[in-house]
């Protein structure tokens, strides 16, 4: 797999993660058994993303910032020939080809980025 889509997939997930603390599904008894300050690892996680990020090449780090402001998923993964960024299908020869994680690409309609699963 292309090591800038694995980054964009770490990142992601990560993301997520923040997200995950953020929005407060974690509990007081959660927080207490874990030990965990939600302040601190909220910080701790931007503080990786954004690290990933500058490992990013130029094109791709200002590709994903633009559609880190818009989307919640950056990265979809494309099964069966359908982005499930968007559930539109990818073109035939694209979803076909041998070596379709070896790079980067894009999905024609949303604009995220496509890995292909399967």
């Amino acid at each position: 797999m292309d090591q800038q889509l694995e980054l964009l997939l770490e990142i992601q997930d990560l993301r997520m993660q923040r997200r995950g603390l953020s929005d407060g599904t974690l509990t007081d008894l959660e927080t207490e058994v874990f030990d965990i300050k939600i302040e601190d690892a909220i910080r701790s996680l931007d503080e990786k993303v954004g690290e990933l990020e500058q490992r990013l090449t130029r094109g791709i780090r200002e590709r994903y910032r633009r559609i880190a402001d818009k989307a919640s998923r950056v990265v979809a993964p494309v099964i069966n020939g359908i982005c499930y960024g968007c559930f539109v299908a990818v073109s035939t020869a694209r979803a076909s080809e041998a070596d379709r994680n070896l790079r980067v690409e894009s999905c024609e309609y949303c604009g995220c980025f496509l890995y292909h699963v399967g």
